[in-house]
């Protein structure tokens, strides 16, 4: 490997000991029911908060897709550390987690950056950053081995997003690729604020409805730390043919805490064909 990139959120975001967060993982897949989606899964959205907030959450995107295979998974985040342009991809070697190294699709990866002229090679920007990260674990658990390209949205406007799916889907035409997109939802309001807020949010994840995502972020109506990426997972699944979508889970932290007074939203949903 070139270059592994070691965890740096086991043991405080999530466990850092492998048989406990197996353990964990596999309880908040039986706390989700069973659910069939009569379809070909192409792009998942999921929270990227802390498993105590926000893991039973994500579960319900993930259980979706135990034991289901695919050529590559394309995992989408938002960046939180480091300002820089474009779409920044980890080309070569590894993502570690408690549960071992998850390779990266270095010929996919090379495939995709010579799409686009926007996605660049910073590394800075995948050392500290959580919300790719924080999904491995579900991923390793629900696929078993899989390869993934990992990418990190430094600009979230309307181009970025468009061009990023643009990528993503021309490549996507010879293979059976997953599209993930990391986002919590909005951030430090009342419980009842929260709810109007996102519900705007979840509205548009449910209709399939990327452009209106993007006008309710844009105007203020609608909150989401990785609105890009989830974007790029709605117009990638539109490109694939994946026109169909389920709301999986709503909740918030104040779900969790008991505190109502500052809550920030988790969501799950599906697009599939």
């Amino acid at each position: 490997m070139e270059s592994i990139r070691k965890s740096v959120i086991a043991g405080s975001w999530y466990p850092g000991d492998p048989a406990t967060l197996k353990t964990d993982i596999a309880g908040y897949f039986r706390n989700v029911p069973d659910r069939d989606i009569a379809g070909e899964i192409v792009g998942l959205i999921a929270p990227h908060a802390g498993y105590l907030y926000s893991g039973q959450v994500a579960a319900h995107a993930y259980k979706l897709i135990c034991k289901k295979t695919y050529d590559a998974v394309i995992l989408v985040g938002p960046s939180h550390r480091v300002a820089f342009r474009g779409v920044s991809i980890f080309g070569r070697g590894a993502y570690e987690t408690p549960l071992g190294l998850v390779s990266v699709d270095e010929k996919l990866a090379s495939e995709l950056q010579s799409q686009s002229g926007m996605i660049v090679d910073y590394p800075a920007a995948h050392a500290q950053e959580h919300s790719l990260e924080i999904q491995l674990p579900f991923l390793q658990v629900a696929l078993g081995s899989f390869v993934f390209v990992p990418l990190i949205m430094g600009d979230q406007d309307a181009g970025t997003c468009r061009e990023l799916a643009g990528a993503i889907s021309r490549i996507a035409s010879t293979r059976r690729l997953l599209v993930v997109a990391s986002s919590d939802l909005s951030h430090f309001h009342a419980d009842r604020e929260a709810k109007a807020i996102d519900g705007i949010a979840l509205g548009h994840l449910q209709n399939e409805d990327p452009l209106g995502l993007l006008e309710s972020l844009a105007a203020g109506t609608a909150e989401a730390c990785g609105g890009g990426p989830m974007v790029v997972a709605m117009l990638t699944a539109q490109a694939l043919s994946a026109r169909r979508a389920a709301l999986l889970k709503y909740a918030n932290s104040g779900d969790v805490t008991g505190d109502r007074k500052s809550v920030v939203g988790y969501a799950a949903a599906v697009y599939y064909r």
